[in-house]
C-alpha cells in the first residue's frame, strides 16, 4: 500500500537553493562567467562607443543603443548575449542531477527531509538566480561605462525598455537551463546530457529557419500568386520559425531595444495608412507587442521544466 507523504512538496526548497547557489558562485564556472562579463562589456562598449559619436543629438534612444550597436569586427551586445546566454544556461545545467549520480550524493540528499519536488526546483530556482546575477552585472557594467564615455544619462523610458529586454534575456536563458536540467535527468551522463543540449540548441539555432521555409510552401501553397495567399504563407513560415526560442528572443529584443518597431510580421497596405513610419511607439504598446514572445519563452521553460520532473519522478534512486 503507497504511503501518503507528510508536509508540503517544497520543504527544504530554501536549503537546496542556498546550496546550490553557493556552489554556483564559489565555482570555476562562475569564474569564466565573471571573465565573459568583462570582455562582452569592454567589446560591446568599445564598438558602440566607436559609432555612437557621431550620432550624438540624433537619436532619442541613444542609450538603447549601446546595447544594439556593432562596430566590425566586434559584434553588438544584443549579438553576444544570443550567443553566449544559451551556453551559460546550459554549462549552468547540464549536469545538475546526474552529476549527483556520479558522485552517489543524491540518495543522501533525499534521505534529508527534502522531496524530490524541492529538490529539482531548487537546483532550477539556483542557476536561474546565477544567471541573473550575470546579467544583471553585465548591465550594470554596460550601463555605468556608457555613462561615464559618452556624459549622457539614460532616460526613464530607455532604462525601463533595458530592464525589460534584460527580463526576456533571463527568459530565454531560462528555457535552455530547463532544457539542460531535463537532459540531465534524461541522460546518465553529464557528458552527453551537454552534447544534447547543445546540440538542440544549434538545431533550432542554425536548422529550423530551413526547416520552417521548407515546410511553409507545403501547409500554405501559392496557387495563383494572390496577395492572400503570398500573405497567408508568409504568416505560416512566421509561425513556424517562432517555435524555435531564439526567434521569440529575438522578436522581444528587436521591440524593446528599437522603440521605432511597430509590427513583428507580416504587414499589409491597407495597415499602414495613417501610420507615420519611424516614430517611436510608447513603452506601453510596445509591451502589448512582446507579451506573447514573453508569454512563449516562459511557457517552453515550464514545458521542459515539467518532462524534467516527470522523468526525475520516475528515474530509480539507490543509496
Amino acid at each position: 500500500m503507497a504511503t501518503r507523504r507528510e508536509g508540503s512538496a517544497f520543504a527544504g526548497l530554501g536549503p537546496v537553493f542556498l546550496k546550490e547557489f553557493a556552489d554556483q558562485l564559489s565555482g570555476a564556472r562562475m569564474r569564466l562567467l565573471e571573465l565573459l562579463i568583462v570582455l562582452t562589456a569592454a567589446g560591446t562598449i568599445y564598438a558602440a562607443i566607436q559609432t555612437i559619436k557621431s550620432t550624438v543629438g540624433e537619436d532619442v534612444f541613444l542609450f538603447l543603443r549601446l546595447f544594439t550597436t556593432a562596430k566590425d569586427p566586434l559584434p553588438s551586445f544584443v549579438a553576444f548575449a544570443g550567443f553566449l546566454v544559451p551556453l551559460l544556461a546550459i554549462a549552468l545545467g547540464f549536469d545538475a542531477v546526474n552529476g549527483e549520480h556520479q558522485r552517489r550524493t543524491l540518495g543522501r540528499v533525499l534521505a534529508q527531509p527534502i522531496y524530490r519536488d524541492a529538490l529539482l526546483f531548487g537546483k532550477y530556482l539556483a542557476g536561474l538566480a546565477t544567471l541573473a546575477l550575470v546579467l544583471l552585472a553585465t548591465w550594470l557594467l554596460i550601463t555605468g561605462l556608457g555613462i561615464l564615455l559618452t556624459g549622457l544619462a539614460p532616460s526613464g523610458e530607455e532604462v525601463a525598455r533595458s530592464l525589460l529586454y534584460l527580463a526576456a534575456t533571463l527568459a530565454y536563458g531560462g528555457v535552455w537551463l530547463a532544457v539542460a536540467l531535463f537532459f540531465s535527468t534524461v541522460f546518465k551522463s553529464p557528458t552527453t546530457s551537454a552534447l544534447a543540449a547543445i546540440g538542440l540548441w544549434l538545431f533550432f539555432t542554425v536548422f529550423w529557419g530551413m526547416v520552417a521555409g521548407l515546410l511553409a510552401p507545403l501547409l500554405s501553397p501559392v496557387h495563383y500568386g494572390f496577395p492572400e495567399e503570398l500573405y497567408r504563407r508568409a504568416q505560416t513560415e512566421l509561425m513556424l520559425a517562432r517555435v524555435a526560442p531564439n526567434t521569440l528572443y529575438a522578436e522581444a529584443t528587436l521591440a524593446l531595444l528599437r522603440p521605432e518597431v511597430r509590427s513583428l510580421g507580416p504587414v499589409l497596405p491597407a495597415q499602414l495608412e495613417g501610420m507615420v513610419l519611424g516614430t517611436p511607439l510608447p513603452l506601453g504598446q510596445s509591451l502589448l507587442l512582446v507579451w506573447p514572445q514573453f508569454a512563449g519563452l516562459v511557457a517552453a521553460s515550464v514545458l521542459f521544466f515539467t518532462l524534467a520532473y516527470v522523468f526525475f519522478q520516475r528515474t530509480e534512486i539507490r543509496a
